[in-house]
């Protein structure tokens, strides 16, 4: 990878997102890297480190108005690639969840993450060149039963990946669906899910994750399902009802299942 190429990673201050990120510096890109909160300029400055420019942008991307200030952050400079990672969990029933958490899963993974890609993908289709990489999981590929927002999400984002990949084919504009399972990441915690199997149990590596994913993207690839563990579980997601998966997911994420 030359020199000078530009890449948008959002939710890099932490887990999958900085690990894209990693990616992205070794590889030679310049970066612009956003999340909400300060320690995205601890990340920025560990990037610097490997010799590119490395600007952030703290903004609540579950907003317009944060994605407005990203987009603007680029100064019209050509966006080579955009990895579209940021995200957040919730766990619990969904009657009791607090709605205004409810409506920032859906903000965030959803509204924000369409409107960046909406943004900085008219400029790519006009150049007629870019890549798209949009962290899903295999969380979509069932109902999850106490984080079912969540999961709904994901499965709107895997669907949504490969359908922009088929309207733009005939460009050169390429989007790619990094689908991992359960990461090693700050997530479980932040989505109140420490009292889960799920949440306790052992995960994958977020390094692992970032480079499979990132190689695809590179590669051109339309999905990348991680660890072997995965492919498994999202293959068997695919023959089994969908009342099977819901009550199985409800062994993984119902509050008080975690083994002591």
């Amino acid at each position: 990878m030359s020199q000078g190429q530009f890449a948008v990673v959002t939710g890099a201050s932490t887990g999958i997102g900085l690990e894209l990120a990693r990616c992205c510096a070794r590889a030679g890109f310049d970066l612009l890297i956003a999340a909400d909160e300060p320690a995205i300029e601890t990340a920025a400055e560990e990037l610097r480190g490997h010799g590119g420019k490395v600007d952030a942008v703290d903004a609540d991307l579950s907003t317009t108005e944060g994605v407005d200030r990203l987009y603007a952050a680029t100064k019209g400079r050509r966006v080579d690639a955009l990895l579209a990672n940021a995200g957040v969990g919730l766990g619990h029933a969904f009657l009791d969840q607090d709605f205004n958490r409810v409506r920032r899963v859906i903000d965030t993974n959803i509204t924000g993450t369409v409107y960046l890609i909406h943004r900085v993908g008219n400029d790519m289709r006009r150049s007629n060149a870019g890549c798209i990489l949009i962290t899903g999981s295999i969380a979509g590929f069932m109902p999850g039963s106490f984080q079912a927002v969540y999961n709904g999400s994901k499965a709107f984002l895997d669907s949504f990946s490969f359908a922009l990949r088929e309207e733009l084919r005939v460009t050169g504009v390429t989007v790619t669906c990094l689908m991992p399972g359960a990461t090693e990441t700050e997530f479980f915690r932040r989505a109140d899910m420490m009292d889960t199997s799920v949440g306790t149990a052992k995960k994958d590596d977020a390094a692992g994750d970032a480079k499979a994913g990132f190689e695809a993207m590179m590669s051109g690839k339309g999905d990348i399902v991680t660890g072997i563990k995965n492919k498994i579980q999202s293959a068997v997601a695919n023959v089994l009802p969908a009342g099977v998966l819901a009550r199985q997911h409800r062994k993984m994420a119902e509050p008080g299942t975690a083994k002591s």
